[in-house]
């Protein structure tokens, strides 16, 4: 089993200007934090079966990343390419929504347990890289850059 986790943060000024819309035109400026509470992800590989199960608020079983309602946990695996044969376990020390890049914390988290799951250990602004990818670029979800860099301190 690989545990892994990533800090919420806070921005304290300088929101939007780290979109890239905004920052390739006018650069941009922000102040960030990331505080002592965390996103933990748990992956392992199931040893019954070759299904992927994915347990947030709900729990969800199926044969194939496409098949996912979780679309965070559905666009990290196709990311990495992992098609089969996993569990995924999420707890948070905050709730959801309380506008501390939750999000970010839970893709970072993630994409550092699969890739320590693969022994393909990358550094951790790749994964804020990948992580902005998934959320901004294939998922169009308006999150700066600042959500997936503040998790640089993933675990």
């Amino acid at each position: 089993m690989i545990l892994a986790r990533a800090p919420f943060r806070t921005t304290l000024g300088g929101g939007g200007t780290d979109l890239p819309s905004f920052y390739e035109r006018y650069g941009g400026f922000l102040f960030a934090m990331a505080i002592d509470k965390y996103v933990h992800v748990a992956v392992n590989p199931p040893v019954l079966d070759r299904k992927i199960r994915v347990h947030y608020t709900k729990i969800e079983t199926v044969d194939h990343p496409d098949q996912l309602q979780h679309d965070l946990a559905r666009e990290t695996l196709k990311h990495i390419r992992l098609t089969e044969q996993i569990e995924i376990s999420s707890m948070a020390d905050l709730k959801a929504g309380a506008s501390l890049g939750s999000s970010s914390c839970y893709t970072v988290a993630l994409l550092k347990a699969l890739r320590a799951l693969r022994r393909d250990e990358v550094p951790l602004q790749d994964l804020a890289e990948e992580a902005f990818a998934i959320e901004h670029g294939k998922l169009g979800m308006t999150v700066g850059k600042q959500d997936p860099y503040s998790r640089r301190s993933a675990e």
